[in-house]
C-alpha cells in the first residue's frame, strides 16, 4: 500500500507534531495527547468487544421488561374479497 507508506514517514509525523505544538502550545499538548490516547483506547476496546458486559446486561433487562408486559392479541383480520 504505497499511500499508507507515504503517510507514515517519520518526517511527516514530525511535521504533524510541530504543527500541533504551534496550534495547541506546550501546556495543552500533553492534555490533547492524553485525550487522543484515551479515545483510541476506548475505540479499540469497543471494537474488540471487551465491554460486552454492560450491553448484555441492558439486553437482559429489556427482555425481562418485555416478558413482564401483557401480550395483547390483535383481532382476526377479515378475509379479502375477490374483485369483480
Amino acid at each position: 500500500m504505497p499511500f499508507v507508506d507515504n503517510i507514515l514517514q517519520p518526517t511527516h509525523l514530525l511535521l504533524i507534531l510541530v504543527v500541533a505544538l504551534l496550534v495547541l502550545g506546550p501546556k495543552r499538548l500533553p492534555e490533547a495527547g492524553r485525550a487522543l490516547g484515551k479515545g483510541l483506547r476506548d475505540f479499540r476496546s469497543a471494537m474488540s468487544g471487551d465491554d460486552r458486559e454492560p450491553h448484555d446486561q441492558i439486553v437482559s433487562q429489556a427482555s425481562s421488561v418485555e416478558a413482564a408486559q401483557p401480550k395483547e392479541s390483535a383481532p382476526p383480520a377479515e378475509p379479502v374479497q375477490p374483485i369483480g
